[in-house]
């Protein structure tokens, strides 16, 4: 089976409900780790392995966080990115915690392009 056709089925068969709650904002909302544990068992039973790496690019004087989010199958792979820009600051949170932040933030939103995932 192609990877085309895996990836439908994949598509098709995730479930990945709002089970985060924002208090503050007063709305429900899913982390990358909620999309990455509801996905993984699927994955596997499919063959496809799912990798996801960061990298920091400039644009504008801006910092933004690219997240690539690769499904292989070992022969051939699809591949979805997703940005998040750094804020200048955020009251809180060193600067590290800033970039994890941002991190999640572009992982989830390519996670959600991969998987065909809408709010």
């Amino acid at each position: 089976m192609s990877i085309h056709k895996k990836m439908i089925e994949v598509q098709q068969e995730l479930k990945a409900p709002k089970n985060q709650r924002n208090n503050f904002g007063n709305y429900n909302y899913r982390s990358c780790e909620d999309i990455i544990e509801a996905v993984k068992p699927i994955l596997a039973d499919k063959e496809l392995l799912l990798t996801i790496s960061d990298e920091l690019v400039e644009v504008g004087g801006r910092n933004y966080i690219k997240a690539v989010v690769t499904v292989s199958d070992g022969d051939d792979s699809i591949t979805v990115t997703g940005f998040a820009r750094e804020a200048p600051n955020k009251k809180g949170m060193d600067e590290m915690q800033l970039t994890g932040a941002t991190s999640s933030y572009a992982r989830k939103y390519a996670l959600n392009g991969m998987f065909a995932i809408d709010d």
